[in-house]
């Protein structure tokens, strides 16, 4: 006599896993990823731009942690230029922070997440 209701395979559709095992590794793979997390945070990417004329660090949160400006690109004649190299370097550091971001969490390979 056939049994009625429940799943069939006794889980429904798990491929038999046991659903504490599942439970089990999706906590450590959440642990891994905020470790991942916590790490990529602490971490500090620099970027130049202006052949060094300008220098930017920021953390692995995206905050500019330092900017510097080189002297000779200060011209009060020409303040767009610098903004520019501003803007582009500090755009080169968080590309980085997100490409740090795309390697580090990307090996989780979790289907709609990124």
């Amino acid at each position: 006599m056939a049994k009625r209701g429940g799943f069939p395979g006794g889980m429904g559709g798990f491929g038999g896993m046991n659903m504490n095992n599942i439970m089990k590794q999706a906590k450590k793979m959440q642990e891994s990823m905020e470790k991942s997390q916590e790490e990529l945070a602490q971490k500090e990417f620099d970027a130049t731009a202006g052949g060094g004329a300008i220098s930017v660090k920021v953390s692995g949160e995206k905050v500019i942690k330092e900017i510097k400006i080189q002297k000779d690109v200060v011209d009060p004649e020409d303040v767009e230029m610098l903004q520019d190299l501003i803007i582009t370097c500090v755009n080169e550091a968080l590309r980085k922070v997100d490409a740090a971001q795309a390697s580090e969490l990307g090996k989780f390979n979790i289907p709609g997440l990124m």
